[in-house]
């Protein structure tokens, strides 16, 4: 599958909190893993699959940091930032890259987690099913650490945050592929969570798929899972 015309967007702008105080510092996605900035995994399974454009939502305090990222690794090509001046959420700054995203399917992902999964079939699994979103979905030992998705065949039908009795070991990776039409359910540049603002809306019109995979996966969200991620990744070049 073709994926040329679709674009990416990844979500650098978060705080880092559980990773302090070394995030006050440097922005998460550009901590190193195996010597290679986390957020560079991302660009390579982006360009590694052939989508046409990605772009970068960041936080204005670590403009510079981004600048300088985007010098030393993808100088010659063009990566646009879009800017939160205040924390804005995993959906509510992408109001500012509606006009970027136009009227192309997009992936949008997290900043801090490294995945190993085949866009094209994601691509085909969404592209028959036509929903207003699909949900990338692995599984985890550990999904009492999460939010595990429940699902009706190929659809989402419910999000169960961190439950004692996980009902499914399946999460959400934190990598969505979005249809240009989700900006009718945006509210505009406020904070809005797509996981939880979002999400459960279209769950209850079944306009939310859900996408197995069982490549690799890691977040790098706290110390311990950090070191993990340290472990299980390949070494990177500088």
């Amino acid at each position: 599958m073709d994926l040329s015309n679709y674009k990416a967007v990844i979500l650098a702008g978060g705080k880092g909190t559980r990773l302090y105080p070394v995030t006050k510092e440097i922005p998460k996605p550009l901590l190193r893993v195996r010597k290679k900035p986390i957020i560079n995994y991302l660009m390579d399974l982006f360009h590694s699959h052939g989508v046409g454009e990605i772009a970068v939502m960041i936080n204005e305090e670590f403009q510079d940091d981004f600048e300088w990222w985007k010098k030393r690794y993808y100088e010659n090509r063009s990566i646009p930032f879009f800017a939160e001046k205040e924390p804005l959420g995993t959906f509510g700054g992408l109001w500012h890259a509606k006009e970027w995203i136009g009227d192309a399917n997009f992936f949008l992902t997290n900043g801090d987690e490294l995945k190993e999964i085949d866009l094209k079939q994601m691509a085909a699994f969404h592209d028959n099913l036509k929903p207003l979103g699909t949900v990338a979905l692995v599984e985890v030992p550990n999904p009492q650490d999460y939010g595990v998705v429940v699902c009706n065949s190929d659809f989402v039908c419910e999000f169960l945050e961190k439950p004692e009795n996980p009902p499914s070991n399946y999460i959400s990776s934190g990598l969505y592929l979005l249809c240009p039409e989700i900006f009718e359910h945006h509210p505009g540049p406020q904070f809005t969570m797509i996981e939880t603002d979002i999400f459960p809306k279209l769950a209850k019109e079944q306009k939310l798929a859900a996408y197995k995979f069982q490549g690799k996966w890691t977040d790098t969200g706290t110390w311990e899972r950090y070191q993990k991620a340290l472990d299980e990744w390949g070494k990177g070049t500088d």
